[in-house]
């Protein structure tokens, strides 16, 4: 459950002035999300699972969002041209593929805690939906994993070291929590073996317990998010990331030779003449007038 962190400029999290206010809002739903499934967990522990389940499944769509929200903004940032990411390696590997694993082990996490809330209490439920169940958890936490095992691939090469720190703190306690997840779900399904438990019941205190804790350090990782967005947003584009390989040049040629303006522009005013080396451009010859010249001649 990994928020994307970058320090590179192409990023545009909304059009115009509202850019830095929707980087806040999209930092600060993340950390929304995290509240909100300390929430659900600490009400598994109070032996309520079906309001605990009902938490986590709201947190985990806040946390969807957030990251589909960070894809579009840094799609956005390089307009949607698919075609850089052959030039910068960082695009695929970080920009585009860390949210989108996100997305999907967000999704996969969601079903299986939906798949546990529709079977109910014990009795209800039947055994292969539980085990997809199951397996759906420990799925969506290696997919988290993954993301946060990619997004390590952020390259520093104009940036201080204040901003890799920044980094650095977020990403460190993101990586621990959904390792912690991922452990969570695979003892969880250990423990089921030669037991006949259905439905809630399939959630032990182990991973609530891991899932407590895990929840707690995405909390840690989502406030230094919205510390590294503020000293980001603070701090002079030059210090920060550019694209590489060529794709920062390709994409402001693209975006210059896009801009109508300056083409109407370039239309309307003349081209420079040096008049020491060449002559100034000789008038156009007038319009003929054909019924004007009939008039004159026969007056």
């Amino acid at each position: 459950m990994v928020k994307l962190a970058t320090a590179r400029e192409m990023r545009t999290y909304g059009p115009g002035l509202t850019r830095n206010r929707a980087e806040y809002i999209n930092a600060g739903v993340y950390v929304f999300s995290t509240i909100v499934l300390i929430s659900g967990f600490v009400l598994l522990l109070f032996n309520q699972p079906k309001s605990g389940l009902v938490l986590l499944l709201v947190g985990l769509t806040l946390t969807v969002v957030a990251n589909i929200h960070d894809l579009i903004a840094h799609l956005a940032g390089i307009d949607y041209r698919v075609g850089l990411m052959e030039l910068d390696i960082q695009l695929p590997l970080v920009e585009f593929a860390v949210p989108v694993v996100q997305i999907l082990g967000g999704i996969l996490f969601f079903l299986g805690i939906l798949f546990l809330l529709i079977q109910g209490g014990e009795g209800n439920g039947r055994k292969g939906l539980e085990g997809h169940a199951l397996n759906l958890l420990i799925a969506g936490a290696v997919m988290w994993v993954v993301g946060s095992i990619l997004n390590s691939c952020q390259i520093y090469e104009r940036a201080d070291g204040h901003v890799q720190i920044l980094q650095q703190s977020v990403h460190i306690p993101f990586l621990t929590g959904s390792f912690l997840f991922m452990v969570g779900a695979v003892l969880n399904s250990r423990e089921q073996v030669g037991y006949s438990r259905h439905g809630l019941h399939l959630l032990r205190r182990t991973w609530v317990w891991m899932g407590m804790f895990a929840s707690l350090l995405l909390l840690l990782g989502g406030l230094a998010n919205v510390v590294k967005v503020f000293k980001m947003l603070q701090m002079d584009r030059l210090r920060l990331e550019k694209l590489r390989g060529g794709a920062q040049e390709r994409l402001s040629r693209a975006r210059e030779g896009q801009t109508p303006f300056l083409r109407e522009e370039r239309r309307r005013w003349p081209r420079h003449v040096d008049t020491t080396t060449q002559q100034p451009p000789s008038p156009p010859p007038p319009e003929p007038t054909p019924y004007k010249d009939v008039l004159v001649g026969k007056s």
